[in-house]
């Protein structure tokens, strides 16, 4: 289930795009999970309705006893991703700023670091404040990463906190 429990945070964080579920689907069925409406799922083509698709894959989850978390926690799990991406080079500090796309609840004062600082970000921002703000934001990256209660694998499969 792991693959699935990690699809529901980006699904709540509105991260994961309905397209990409039937494939979801696909894979949790090749790893042994199975349920009528993951199957049906599966077998959609990518282009299919939206609105099916999210429908299918909520009530997937639910044959599948996987709950959907509340939107601060997938928040926290999303902040917390993106500071593991930048702390591990994988993103640079303007992906965190643009990957930041909902309303997101910061719970603890390394949360709050990290969202602050990304939230500081502008297109106009001027060369010399850039790299300024860059420094913050990784060490606030650093400091969250190394902080969080939600482990260091929420960008891994299974890292959804029970």
């Amino acid at each position: 289930m792991d693959r699935l429990q990690h699809s529901a945070w980006q699904y709540v964080a509105e991260t994961l795009p309905p397209e990409e579920l039937p494939m979801l689907a696909a894979h949790a069925l090749a790893d042994g999970l199975d349920s009528p409406a993951l199957r049906e799922l599966a077998g959609l083509p990518r282009r299919s309705d939206p609105v099916e698709i999210r429908e299918l894959y909520v009530l997937a989850l639910g044959e599948l006893g996987i709950p959907l978390p509340d939107e601060e926690t997938a928040g926290r799990c999303l902040l917390v991703s993106l500071a593991f991406g930048l702390a591990k080079g994988e993103l640079s500090p303007k992906d965190v700023a643009d990957r930041l796309s909902m309303t997101v609840a910061a719970r603890t004062r390394e949360e709050t670091r990290f969202l602050s600082a990304a939230a500081d970000y502008s297109e106009w921002i001027g060369p010399d404040e850039l790299l300024g703000w860059e420094n913050d934001l990784t060490t606030a990256a650093h400091a969250l990463a190394a902080a969080t209660d939600l482990g260091p694998d929420v960008d891994e499969p299974g890292a959804l906190p029970d």
